[in-house]
């Protein structure tokens, strides 16, 4: 960038790059359940396995592409730890997280449209229980726990291999991730989840992200995260 950080011009770059990648985040998340669920012959197994390795791969090219100029969060949770340690200047933390609500919602409208469905869709898919909470708060304290303690230049593979991970050993399959679930309430897929399962999710990834902090205190504090609007 050319501009000083504090220009108006990196700040409205930074968010629409948080845009842009929450939107292709849950259009690969969203797109490929659709197309795994159509071509997996009713075997669930085969098509979050199929889901989990478009995710892990779009996820890791996302973050290195957009990282440098927003820091990829794509995730509201993300961005509140990222402010709250300083990492991301706090007035930028409300366009941020609006931005990401955008994009997911955008995201789901796109994969929709790739496949000729319609586009206003409200899923009908519940996931509720503690189970799927706990395994919420597990999955996002995990991931903020890696995107903490990652070493320089190891962040996007390590988060993308974190995500891979927690689609099978949680209950929930591992949203971690507001901006998503909010999204994902959009479409009644194979990725859905029905707005009364969606507070529940939300809250627990929430909790997660604070428990993320607090295990990275735990471990001997602070590694410097390079933020782009410093």
């Amino acid at each position: 960038m050319t501009a000083p950080l504090n220009s108006p011009l990196p700040r409205a770059c930074a968010y629409f790059a948080e845009a842009l990648g929450t939107a292709l985040l849950l259009a690969i998340v969203i797109g490929s359940g659709i197309m795994a669920e159509h071509l997996s012959g009713g075997n669930i197994a085969l098509a979050l396995l199929a889901n989990t390795a478009a995710t892990v791969g779009g996820l890791y090219v996302l973050i290195e592409v957009l990282g440098p100029v927003s820091g990829a969060h794509f995730n509201p949770a993300v961005s509140a730890v990222m402010a709250w340690r300083g990492e991301l200047v706090r007035g930028d933390l409300l366009p941020y997280v609006l931005a990401q609500m955008l994009g997911a919602v955008l995201g789901a409208w796109l994969a929709h449209a790739m496949f000729d469905l319609s586009l206003i869709q409200i899923s009908t898919k519940p996931r509720l229980g503690l189970g799927q909470w706990i395994a919420e708060a597990v999955a996002t304290a995990g991931l903020l726990l890696v995107i903490l303690r990652a070493p320089a230049g190891r962040a996007s593979s390590l988060v993308a291999a974190y995500i891979g991970a927690a689609y099978w050993f949680t209950a929930s399959t591992s949203f971690a991730n507001p901006a998503a679930a909010f999204g994902r309430m959009f479409s009644d897929s194979f990725a859905g989840i029905s707005p009364a399962s969606v507070p529940g999710f939300v809250l627990a990834q929430l909790l997660g992200a604070a428990l993320g902090l607090g295990l990275h205190g735990l471990l001997g504090g602070r590694l410097k995260i390079r933020s782009e609007l410093k």
